[in-house]
């Protein structure tokens, strides 16, 4: 039973920083915040569970583990999936894995606290919520600017880069798909870095409806992510790839429109965009009732603070009694950050890219009590090993035959601007 109760706030954006502040105190934190996009699906201004009563962070099997334990814990859960949490990518990924997150990682937080417009409500299970409340107000932090210079380097030079595109396409040519999202990974090494000035300066250049701060231990998730993998209300599903992306420009009014309608008219974009619901539809049709899967939103833009993106909604009613555990086993991973067909793309991933995803194009998010879920898509993030002194951050594209390799560069170039910034 928690501890419950709720409290008026009078400037929410002091509170948020405050919030932020006292949730990285603790060892495990989760803090998720929606910037106040206005999103007819968004729950909350902000959600921040912290502390851990209880983990669940097995070694193999898991998402038959995960049904067990959701099913013995009917409270709020907080964490991750990664992208090889599917134990055959799991057992088949060879890669140096400098980062050291699990694979799948979910807590039961001891304090929670939803944001909703000006009130707090605060969930414990230990401490009074009227306690916690004081803390998050008085709680004054700084936080210190990088005490290292930090040097970018490419795992994968500009030239791999253009051949292995030319590759994929051949590999469409050959009809071995149709759609790839090629990533790649940039890093650093020997960073000494404090990660809560990184994610508030990452949100400065890049404030998103899906931005996380997220510390296991001494590992660390700076993430300005802008889409929602799946979201789960009662016994409706939704979910919201993006596929296609073009630069703004915040010196031209009228050129920033004609930015976004060049990119709502993208044929390439649009087959791109197309391709990747289709996926969905097929993943949503294995848990859903027969005939309730539907696409509510096609080719939808929507602007952020650096660049247009193109999403797409797809709904859907969840056959009785599926769980979360059955809904990532029939989605996950997600189709945006794989591509068509995802069996055959995720064998090619496998082939051609050089670094492990891990937490990078898997998922955080939340559970409710209810059972109802929020995930977001882990993109535009920083991931940081504080013992390693280890920094990464990848970006990628959908590749299709009709792309062009040096503009595809170009693209994930766009997408890891606000990155960039935030690090110098």
């Amino acid at each position: 039973m928690r501890n419950t109760a709720s409290f008026t706030v009078t400037n929410t954006l002091q509170f948020k920083q405050q919030m932020l502040g006292w949730a990285n105190r603790f060892n495990i934190c989760c803090f998720l915040d929606s910037h106040d996009y206005h999103d007819i699906y968004q729950s909350y201004n902000c959600l921040v569970g912290v502390g851990a009563a209880t983990i669940f962070n097995p070694q193999d099997d898991f998402l038959k583990r995960l049904k067990a334990f959701t099913q013995q814990h009917d409270d709020w859960l907080f964490g991750h999936i990664s992208y090889e949490a599917n134990s055959t990518l799991a057992s088949q990924n060879s890669f140096a894995d400098h980062l050291q997150f699990p694979e799948i990682f979910l807590f039961q937080p001891q304090i929670v606290v939803e944001l909703i417009s000006n009130t707090a409500t605060i969930h414990t299970l230990a401490e009074s919520a009227e306690n916690v409340f004081a803390a998050i107000k008085n709680f004054s932090h700084r936080a210190a600017v990088s005490a290292t210079e930090i040097h970018i380097q490419h795992r994968v030079s500009k030239e791999d880069y253009l051949e292995t595109v030319e590759e994929l396409r051949q590999q469409i040519l050959r009809g071995n798909c149709y759609e790839i999202n090629f990533c790649q990974e940039f890093f650093a090494e020997n960073v000494a870095l404090d990660p809560l000035y990184v994610y508030q300066q990452l949100l400065q250049f890049s404030p998103t409806p899906f931005a996380a701060f997220y510390k296991i231990y001494d590992k660390y998730v700076c993430c300005a992510s802008p889409e929602r993998y799946l979201k789960k209300t009662g016994s409706t599903i939704i979910s919201q790839p993006i596929k296609g992306t073009i630069k703004r420009d915040h010196k031209n009014g009228v050129n920033d429109e004609a930015l976004k309608q060049q990119l709502q008219h993208s044929k390439k974009d649009q087959s791109e965009n197309v391709m990747v619901v289709d996926l969905v539809r097929n993943d949503l049709s294995k848990i859903c009732v027969e005939g309730s899967v539907h696409v509510k939103e096609l080719f939808g833009v929507y602007t952020f603070p650096t660049v247009h993106q193109m999403i797409s909604t797809i709904a859907g009613e969840l056959k009785a009694n599926v769980d979360v555990a059955e809904v990532l086993n029939a989605t996950f991973p997600m189709g945006s950050m794989t591509g068509a067909p995802k069996k055959k793309v995720m064998e090619l991933i496998h082939k051609f890219e050089v670094s492990k995803r891990g937490i990078y194009s898997g998922s955080i998010g939340y559970i409710t009590p209810q059972k109802n879920f929020d995930f977001n898509v882990v993109i535009r993030s920083i991931m940081y090993n504080e013992t390693n002194k280890y920094l990464s951050y990848q970006v990628g594209s959908g590749i299709t035959f009709n792309s062009i390799a040096e503009q595809e560069y170009e693209e994930c170039l766009l997408k890891a601007e606000a990155i960039k910034k935030a690090l110098r």
